[in-house]
Parts: structure tokens; C-alpha cells; sequence
């Protein structure tokens, strides 16, 4: 464990700034709210393009994020990914008005419009705090030469983009931290095993699919278009499993 120090200090950064964000959003009037949603959205769908646009020229396997996305979000909708999640972020919602669905049952308004955004804010933070060169090769450089200057890097950097999202989302945010610890943890143990087992094609193809899914969820926050972002994140594991194989 003291080897994951980086990865451990990486997530207290994103708790901390989840708390203080979500202390910030309790005196944000709703129209600042509702101009944050929009400031986030654009900002990940930017940064979306932007991961395709600048690694996709540099792919050796063309149609390997086509595939990585079809089978992800198949095993994802199979696994009902995001129906579970929505499930756990709901227990925080807020109360609300009541309505009545077709089917006679009532749903609370807010509660569900709160349940729906943390979820969005969750899939774009994780993928955000995730998906990224210090997030990536900073375990790697932990577990081969206890180098975290990767990691405390990260760690600041997600510091402040907790703070921007928790104080658009709420203290919910948090749970990213979990997300990221698996995550760091799983390539922290892939390098002790494998060794130095990341090469540059494994981070061009995760960053192309990383890409798609980040701006997936930048859409969904514009209320352009809800891609089901959560049913898509297995995507993410076929880039590394395809270079391991053929490299």
C-alpha cells in the first residue's frame, strides 16, 4: 500500500475537492447552476474532440475504437451498468414535487433531475480524472521506480476540477474517487506483473476511446443527446487488451 501513495494522495485530492465544492454549490443561486451545466458540457465535449483529433492520425489499428466502442456498450447494456449506478447516485437525491407516469407510479421531479445530473457529472469527472497521461503513467511510474511526481501532479490538477464539479453537481462527486482508485490500482498491479507493459499504442488507443466517451458525456450535459455514457466505459478495456496481444 505504501506503494500506491501517489494514487492515495491522488484521491484525497478529489474527496477534498468534492466537499469543498459541494459546500460552494449550497450558495449558488440555480441560474449559476444551470450556467455551470453549460460550461461543463462544452468544456468535455472540447476536450473529447480534441483526445480523437490529436490521436487519431497517430493509430496503428484504424478501426480498433470502432470495435472497442460496439463491444463495450453491448457488455455494458447486457451489465446494465448505467441503470445501477443511477440507482446508487439516486439515494442522495434531493426532495420534490411528485408527477404520475403513465404507469400510475409517482417519481419525485427534482429528485430524479438531481439523480440524472450527478450521474452525468460522475461518468465525465471519472472519465476526466481517468482518462489522462498523468493518471495513466503515473502508477506505472510508482510501481517500477516509486516515482510519484506523475501522481502528485495529478492530484493537483484534480484537486481544482473536483472544486468546478461538485460545486456544479454536488458533494456526490466523491464517488469519482472510488472510480479512480480502481482504476489506478488495476494498473498499479498490471506493472507489477507485467512490468512496464504500457506502450505508446495503448495510450493512443485509450486516449481515442477515452475521447469518444468523454465527449459522449458532454452531449449528455448540453441535454443534446443522452448516449448512455456508463453502458460504454467496458470500451476502455479493449484498447489495452488488443496491444497486449498483438505487442
Amino acid at each position: 500500500m505504501i506503494g500506491m501513495i501517489g494514487t492515495l494522495a491522488n484521491v484525497a485530492a478529489i474527496v477534498a475537492g468534492s466537499l469543498i465544492g459541494g459546500l460552494v454549490k449550497k450558495i449558488l443561486k440555480e441560474e449559476y447552476t444551470k450556467s455551470l451545466y453549460i460550461a461543463m458540457g462544452l468544456a468535455a465535449s472540447g476536450l473529447g474532440i480534441n483526445a480523437v483529433v490529436q490521436n487519431m492520425p497517430d493509430s496503428n489499428y484504424p478501426v480498433l475504437f470502432i470495435g472497442s466502442l460496439a463491444l463495450g456498450s453491448l457488455i455494458g447494456t447486457i451489465c446494465k451498468i448505467d441503470e445501477r449506478v443511477g440507482s446508487l447516485t439516486s439515494k442522495g437525491s434531493g426532495e420534490g414535487g411528485t408527477v404520475e407516469d403513465s404507469a400510475g407510479e409517482g417519481e419525485t421531479l427534482e429528485g430524479s433531475a438531481g439523480r440524472n445530473r450527478l450521474g452525468e457529472g460522475i461518468v465525465t469527472g471519472s472519465l476526466l480524472f481517468c482518462v489522462g497521461t498523468l493518471s495513466i503513467l503515473g502508477p506505472v511510474q510508482s510501481a517500477l521506480y516509486h516515482d510519484y511526481t506523475y501522481l502528485f501532479t495529478n492530484s493537483m490538477l484534480d484537486l481544482v476540477t473536483s472544486m468546478v464539479f461538485a460545486a456544479t453537481y454536488g458533494v456526490g462527486m466523491a464517488l469519482a474517487a472510488g472510480i479512480l482508485f480502481i482504476w489506478q490500482g488495476s494498473i498499479y498491479a498490471l506493472t507489477v506483473l507485467l512490468g512496464d507493459f504500457i506502450t505508446t499504442n495503448m495510450m493512443t488507443e485509450l486516449s481515442i476511446v477515452g475521447g469518444f466517451l468523454i465527449l459522449s458525456s458532454g452531449l449528455a450535459i448540453l441535454d443534446i443527446k443522452d448516449f448512455k455514457t456508463l453502458n460504454m466505459l467496458p470500451a476502455l478495456v479493449f484498447p489495452v487488451i488488443w496491444c497486449l496481444i498483438v505487442g
